[in-house]
């Protein structure tokens, strides 16, 4: 009878225990993430990251693929790579590739097979973007001072080329800071103090002898105040001829009311 009972009270124990382990979940592994398929927490950071991007001006399709290779591995991904992670088409991978490459912040490498091509966001990409962005400030703020020449300072449009132009004349001075030498610098300096004293025009000759200085040593110093126009504000630095230059106020450091005061 005890015997009866104990076997019983052990099928009993024996099947609860089983019906447990079926109603037990298993514990989650770990999803990798890998070229076929991303998790979905490394999916939904970079569509998060590529929205921020996004609000900045860069395109969002764009915005997912910078970031995708953002955070691949070394060796950067595939065209195909990207397609599946994305979950788009060729198309886009291929436009927008060709966008962030103009910006030169992918570069391509060929792949171990030789067959296709990796694309990888390297080392230098920051410095390559970096450098693009102060040359074109610069390219920006010289187009501005042209502009105020042609529409005048006392025009509405000049009023506006004004601002924009010490605006982003300033930021690209501060982002490239000066890639003159010490010497360039006292030279231009030098040019500029021998311009205001003249109080008119001079040719690269007459400055050359005035200054005792070889034609491209004047030719130099002249370059690096064209270069970096910081070095002569609040003056600017005109060519009125052939050869020849003098010193004039930068259009953009006084409003056309300021002028206007001034000249009453």
């Amino acid at each position: 009878m005890v015997r009866r009972a104990s076997s019983r009270e052990a099928d009993h124990a024996q099947q609860v225990s089983s019906h447990r382990a079926r109603r037990r979940k298993p514990a989650r592994p770990a999803e990798p993430t890998t070229d076929e398929q991303p998790t979905e927490v490394v999916r939904g950071f970079v569509d998060q990251f590529a929205t921020l991007l996004a609000a900045t001006g860069l395109p969002r399709m764009t915005s997912r693929v910078f970031v995708c290779l953002l955070t691949a591995d070394a060796d950067g991904l595939t065209a195909a790579d990207l397609v599946r992670r994305l979950r788009v088409s060729p198309a886009s991978v291929s436009k927008s590739i060709g966008y962030l490459e103009t910006m030169e912040l992918v570069v391509r490498q060929p792949d171990s097979g030789g067959r296709r091509e990796r694309y990888v966001i390297d080392d230098d990409a920051w410095l390559r973007a970096w450098q693009a962005d102060t040359g074109a400030h610069a390219d920006i703020a010289t187009a501005a001072q042209r502009g105020i020449e042609i529409f005048g300072t006392e025009t509405t449009a000049g009023a506006r080329l004004g601002t924009m132009g010490q605006f982003f004349a300033r930021l690209s001075e501060q982002m490239s800071g000066s890639s003159l030498t010490e010497t360039a610098v006292y030279d231009a300096l030098t040019v500029l103090a021998a311009l205001v004293h003249a109080d008119r025009p001079l040719t690269l000759g007459i400055l050359a002898t005035a200054l005792d200085w070889p034609r491209d040593r004047a030719t130099a110093a002249l370059d690096a105040i064209q270069r970096q126009p910081a070095l002569a504000d609040p003056l600017a630095l005109r060519t009125v001829g052939p050869q020849t230059y003098t010193l004039t106020t930068r259009p953009d450091r006084l409003s056309p009311a300021q002028r206007e005061a001034l000249d009453q």
